[in-house]
């Protein structure tokens, strides 16, 4: 029987991006709404470092069943999560750090 237990996480992508386009960003982010949606993602914004404008984090809050929440290996291995992170690093030429928090 599925728990109808909800978690609330909060992804940070962060990277580095020397040339930044950031309306180009912004594209991406949104043409990738459908992706985040799939996920029950709740909010979605970039940020840029005001000190260092080639720095951003992309952070992502989403709300997912427990059960699910719990497998994230296998979310990993999912086809649309490789996709997006395969647009991301086609675009990133650098390291692309990936981070999940949980409230406390």
């Amino acid at each position: 029987m599925a728990s109808d237990e909800k978690v609330l996480r909060t992804l940070h992508l962060k990277f580095t991006l020397p040339a930044a386009d950031p309306a180009q960003l912004s594209a991406m982010i949104k043409s990738a709404k459908p992706f985040y949606e799939f996920f029950g993602t709740t909010r979605v914004h970039l940020l840029q470092n005001v000190d260092d404008p080639a720095r951003f984090i992309q952070v992502i809050e989403y709300e997912a069943d427990k059960e699910v929440e719990i497998n994230r290996q296998r979310i990993a291995s999912d086809p649309r999560m490789q996709g997006f992170l395969q647009a991301w690093r086609a675009m990133l030429p650098g390291v692309l750090e990936v981070d999940v928090y949980q409230e406390v």
